[in-house]
């Protein structure tokens, strides 16, 4: 065993203690897959990401990403973390533009700014729709009992991990919501999904166009402070349904308030249709950790 250069950050946060918590180990080349998902179970951080020789040209760095229980191909948190910390510790060079390999692929990251006040973007894999079967929509039914429902049908979409996403009447309802975890827990396992994200727009005028919430208590997380895929899929959902929030293709999400989190996730439509997360983010912790 040897010491690893070690970060803990704070990801969709304007200060430390905001938005969610991530674990990053910058020197992995030498751990197998088995050694990732122990420690990221020991971390109990809902991701912790691994630093690894990239195998494209065409990245400036690679990643793995993992939860206490399994293995991601994307996930929106550790992605923009990601990037800060690549920056940050010189394994990619200070630019504008990145690109980010990952399970998901080859990804592209824009970066404004620097330190504390670095604005990070990234263009999320394309959230598709998925089937489900009579089964599951028993077992949604189930999560769904006396949810005070939105417009939009709740729907399993997929952008790397699959979540269930539901709207909600209003961001009120978002805020006040008392998740069957249970439920969720069975719905989850028994579709493949990561979780369930509830969301709901907020009055008119205000910073944030959205509240939003998300629960993966298959994955050991009861609630996830800022879930970026899930505003990711969020966004596309609402796209497809030509609800997207803002006219001119960009607004804020609030999520992880009712944690004493209080994160802000940025969420852009492109001229092409894709969705772009993004978000501040801020150092905790650097030491090592032996592993």
């Amino acid at each position: 065993m040897r010491p690893r250069r070690y970060l803990q950050l704070d990801v969709f946060a304007d200060r430390p203690g905001a938005g969610n918590p991530l674990g990053v180990v910058l020197d992995a080349a030498d751990l197998d897959t088995a050694a990732m998902q122990a420690f990221a179970a020991w971390t109990r951080l809902s991701e912790t990401i691994f630093f690894l020789p990239p195998t494209s040209a065409e990245a400036d760095y690679r990643i793995r990403i993992f939860t206490p229980r399994r293995e991601l191909p994307f996930a929106g948190h550790p992605s923009i973390g990601a990037a800060w910390a690549a920056l940050e510790t010189g394994l990619a060079p200070e630019t504008g533009a990145l690109v980010q390999e990952c399970e998901a692929g080859l990804l592209p990251v824009r970066v404004e700014g620097r330190g504390a006040e670095r604005l990070v973007r990234l263009r999320a894999p394309a959230a598709r729709p998925q089937p489900v079967s009579a089964p599951v929509h028993d077992l949604l039914a189930a999560v769904l009992a006396r949810l005070p429902l939105g417009p939009l049908p709740a729907a399993l979409w997929n952008n790397g991990p699959a979540w269930w996403l539901v709207e909600l009447a209003d961001a009120d309802a978002v805020r006040a919501l008392a998740p069957d975890l249970p439920a969720i827990d069975a719905l989850s396992r028994a579709s493949g999904a990561i979780g369930l994200a509830v969301f709901g727009q907020t009055a008119a005028n205000q910073k944030c166009a959205l509240a939003v919430r998300a629960f993966c208590p298959a994955d050991d997380i009861p609630e996830d402070p800022v879930t970026g895929s899930a505003n990711a899929a969020i966004g596309a959902m609402l796209h497809a349904a030509g609800r997207f929030p803002d006219p001119h293709g960009r607004y804020i999400a609030s999520q992880g308030r009712e944690l004493g989190r209080d994160g802000q996730v940025t969420v852009e439509l492109d001229a092409a249709g894709d969705i772009w997360i993004g978000g501040q983010v801020q150092a905790v912790i650097a030491g090592s950790a032996t592993w």
